[in-house]
């Protein structure tokens, strides 16, 4: 049995709303960011999520499989590194087929966009460790 932390462990989203669909690529807190595009599942996989991942992040939220109109997922990504400038990409994905959807939105919104923007790439297991990182 795994121990519990020794008290509340408190949460680092400093935005909402979170799901693509709902957010504003515009708003002011992604404004220079660094962005962290993360598969729905990821979050419960992962244990300590907040701290490693969403922490001095802005985050999205999608899921490759069921979500529908990806198409304008590219379209606010795309809008994110134009517009709003965001410093970095992380994409956190599992390592099941179909979150690699995910990955290749953001790599079609990069090469859709004007501006270059780093993207590092976390593919977490079923297990929930962290099967590899790499930037691209």
């Amino acid at each position: 049995m795994a121990s519990e932390p020794a008290g509340e462990v408190p949460s680092e989203l400093t935005q909402w709303p979170v799901q693509m669909h709902l957010i504003n690529p515009v708003a002011s807190y992604f404004n220079g960011a660094d962005l962290l595009v993360a598969a729905d599942c990821a979050a419960f996989s992962y244990g300590n999520f907040h701290n490693h991942f969403i922490k001095g992040k802005k985050l999205v939220i999608a899921c490759p499989k069921l979500d529908q109109g990806k198409d304008i997922y590219v379209q606010k990504l795309v809008k994110l590194i134009d517009d709003a400038r965001v410093n970095t990409i992380t994409v956190v994905i599992m390592e099941v087929p179909c979150c690699g959807g995910l990955s290749q939105m953001v790599q079609m919104a990069t090469q859709t966009a004007s501006r270059r923007v780093p993207v590092k790439v976390v593919v977490i297991g079923i297990k929930g460790d962290v099967l590899s990182e790499e930037w691209f």
